[in-house]
């Protein structure tokens, strides 16, 4: 059976913050959009869940589709929903981080034009609100590497 909904519904997505330990810092995982909106622009890896699937499916299978990173424990982070944070229209992301404990190469893959990694403290210009979802992320990274 199919039901029907007379309010309007926000669309839901995923982002998955990647972390992997270069010397005495980290690095951050980028990818280089292929489409609008921001084509060109760096972003975290994500997309939109499917119907049949749960958010951590959603992020593991948008991670490795544009990325071609496997197995690295991913932990939720925070829902990010303010009304603009995405032209297309009502949009909430679950942030998901880990870090890449292992030598994967990222290769990029599906929407993504490129995949890099970047300095923390040196990061381009972010598509969305990205440059708000990487503070919130790295500041959990320092202190769980802090307290580990």
């Amino acid at each position: 059976m199919t039901y029907t909904y007379k309010y309007p519904r926000p669309s839901l997505t995923v982002d998955a913050t990647v972390f992997r330990r270069k010397k005495e810092s980290f690095e951050l995982l980028l990818i280089q959009r292929k489409f609008p909106p921001f084509q060109g622009d760096w972003a975290l890896p994500g997309g939109f869940v499917d119907m049949d699937e749960t958010l951590e499916e959603a992020v593991v299978r948008e991670l490795e589709e544009e990325t071609a990173l496997k197995n690295i424990e991913l932990k939720q982070l925070h829902a990010f929903s303010a009304l603009d944070r995405d032209p297309r229209g009502r949009t909430i992301s679950v942030i998901f981080w880990g870090i890449l404990e292992d030598g994967q190469n990222a290769v990029a893959g599906d929407d993504a034009s490129d995949a890099k990694w970047f300095k923390i403290d040196n990061l381009p210009l972010l598509a969305f609100d990205h440059n708000e979802v990487i503070k919130m992320a790295t500041k959990v990274l320092r202190q769980s590497t802090i307290n580990h």
